[in-house]
């Protein structure tokens, strides 16, 4: 049987010195059904030129405007041509066999969704924040990853190298059945970066899919190419798409349950943040929050039969800064939820 065709897509803006670093080695890919797709948010820099005249093989599809993250992937998927795509970021670095691993891990016709592991570009014995072996929520919406608790990362020693389910698959590196994908609507263009990848991941799982970490294969990315660490539009990203993900993916009573308590975990926050002297940190918490809930007025509550749940049932918060628990072995696997490990 043939492989099936993977279109890599890659969206940028203004990122041609990253295009110039990375894309070389995706081309060199060594698995033999590859289309590249390039989706140019209307750089400055010359960059879809500069492809053209390059690499005239590669597809590149000129939008309009920056649309961020989601509309960009979005926008893209009418070019592409494969039956599997894989949504990559423009500032990861990948070895020649990363793809074939992740692809056999579609031959379970349950599995929609699937990540490599990921490292930082700099330190390839360490995990990288934006995925690292898979991720979670847990029951008041926070991530977290398996090699990544906040802004603990992880040595990678091998203590994660076991192919498994996960609630999500990082942006970073994504290949997804391009009929799931389709299917569910595709990333939410109204969040525009950030979360975007974790409430698609759980739209999968609502329509009967599975989500998997392949550690079989491994890149290494970057990080901070769209924003920086430290960037307070970070986390008013964060705050702000996590709770209009969890309006559109949660029960209503367990959404106003859950609202209750972030109502005071993100207070907690807005707090530490302010007498740690982070005045930009504290103001985007506060803006995330107001624009979240205008946003959320508008959205109607799922109607599953049977409701998908983050899998950690505890408070990762509490967990990493009362209880000090900062790796992801360290967490009482009595608080994953039946049918889920740690």
């Amino acid at each position: 049987m043939s492989p099936p065709l993977v279109s890599v897509v890659i969206v940028t803006w203004n990122g041609r010195p990253l295009l110039e670093r990375f894309l070389p080695s995706v081309l060199a890919t060594d698995y033999p059904a590859l289309e590249v797709v390039v989706a140019d948010n209307a750089s400055e820099d010359g960059t879809a030129a500069w492809l053209a005249e390059t690499y005239p093989d590669v597809v590149v599809v000129r939008h309009a405007e920056n649309g961020l993250f989601a509309k960009g992937n979005n926008d893209a998927v009418p070019s592409a041509s494969g039956d599997v795509l894989c949504f990559l970021n423009n500032d990861v670095e990948v070895p020649p066999s990363w793809l074939t691993p992740l692809v056999a891990a579609l031959d379970d016709p349950e599995v929609v969704a699937v990540q490599p592991k990921l490292l930082q570009h700099g330190d390839r014995t360490r995990f990288e924040y934006a995925g690292a072996s898979g991720g979670f929520l847990d029951a008041f919406g926070y991530p977290f990853t398996r090699g990544r608790i906040f802004d603990t990362l992880e040595p990678d020693i091998g203590q994660y190298d076991d192919a498994r389910d996960v609630f999500w698959a990082t942006g970073a590196a994504l290949l997804v059945r391009r009929e799931a994908f389709e299917s569910a609507g595709g990333f939410d263009e109204s969040f525009g970066m950030h979360m975007e990848e974790i409430d698609l991941c759980w739209r999968l799982q609502r329509a009967g899919g599975r989500i998997r970490v392949e550690p079989a294969s491994e890149v290494y990315h970057l990080g901070g190419a769209s924003l920086p660490q430290g960037d307070p539009r970070k986390m008013f990203y964060n705050i702000r798409n996590g709770l209009v993900m969890l309006a559109k993916n949660l029960p209503a009573a367990e959404a106003r349950r859950v609202f209750r308590a972030r109502r005071v975990l993100d207070a907690v926050a807005t707090t530490r943040a302010w007498v740690g002297g982070n005045r930009a940190e504290a103001d985007a918490i506060r803006r995330g929050r107001r624009e979240a809930l205008a946003r959320i007025a508008q959205v109607a509550p799922p109607r599953d039969e049977v409701p998908v749940l983050p899998p950690y049932r505890g408070s990762i918060v509490l967990d990493a800064f009362v209880r000090g628990l900062r790796r992801f072995s360290d967490l009482p696997g009595s608080r994953f939820a039946s049918g889920w490990r740690r």
